[in-house]
């Protein structure tokens, strides 16, 4: 495998500090988008639903964020490395948390430091910013744990019971405490990987997102307030609404 990132060389008597890079599953086949092919190659405002997305992240200050490696299907030759910060991995598995854990074991088969900091995030995700990424590293970057962009909940949850086969309102909850989780979500490559290591042999059974492979492990993420745009293409009438979110943007970056 290519070598993607040089490893952290630590200064004599110092440790050098960690740096981010970003890990961007793109392998699933998006079978609730209702497209005929995998939604994060859609065409949106004139691009790419994915690049849109990596656009993001490269637009981020290298500084900041050492580079992104892309995780895609095997045979998936769609995307080229036309950026030197970008890597394309064909590591791909059969669900989204098999290829994060592929793609980290990736990273540091090619020499990335278990110390370093990964951002994994949707590729489906495109409306984020860079100023919201950027945020993420700011928020975490000191903590023990890491943590991730999330919401407040806005509206009220229903719990749903089936009832002749339609679904109807078993309960309401409080919603003082409920987020809703996003991408990025930040941690360090080393522990990530070890929590994705303890629920594969269950199939990553319980594991929708990298947080709650970290929250298995006993720790506590941080939430980091995140932007109601930075919702994940999934439904049909997602694509409309993100397209003219980023028709909107590009028009305001113009005048």
């Amino acid at each position: 495998m290519s070598h993607v990132y040089p490893p952290i060389s630590p200064s004599a008597g110092a440790q050098a500090r960690p740096r981010c890079h970003a890990l961007i599953p793109c392998a699933g086949s998006g079978s609730r988008s209702g497209r005929a092919g995998p939604k994060q190659y859609e065409w949106l405002a004139g691009r790419r639903l994915v690049d849109h997305t990596l656009d993001a992240f490269l637009a981020v200050d290298a500084d900041q964020l050492a580079g992104v490696a892309l995780v895609v299907a095997p045979d998936d030759a769609s995307m080229s490395q036309d950026d030197p910060r970008l890597q394309v991995l064909r590591v791909g598995g059969a669900s989204r948390a098999a290829s994060v854990h592929n793609g980290l074991r990736a990273l540091v088969q090619a020499g990335v430091d278990a110390r370093d900091w990964v951002l994994v995030h949707d590729a489906a995700r495109c409306l984020v910013t860079p100023q919201q990424v950027a945020a993420l590293i700011l928020a975490c970057q000191d903590d023990e744990v890491g943590g991730l962009l999330a919401l407040p909940l806005p509206d009220t949850l229903k719990v749903a019971q089936a009832d002749a086969g339609v679904a109807r309102v078993a309960a309401t909850l409080a919603r003082d405490d409920k987020w809703l989780a996003q991408t990025p979500q930040m941690f360090r490559l080393g522990l990530l990987e070890q929590a994705l290591a303890a629920a594969e042999a269950g199939g990553y059974a319980g594991i929708t997102d990298e947080a709650s492979a970290i929250e298995a492990q006993g720790y506590r993420p941080l939430l980091v307030r995140g932007s109601a745009q930075n919702f994940k293409v999934t439904y049909p009438e997602d694509f409309a609404l993100a397209e003219a979110l980023l028709r909107l943007r590009a028009s305001a970056a113009a005048d």
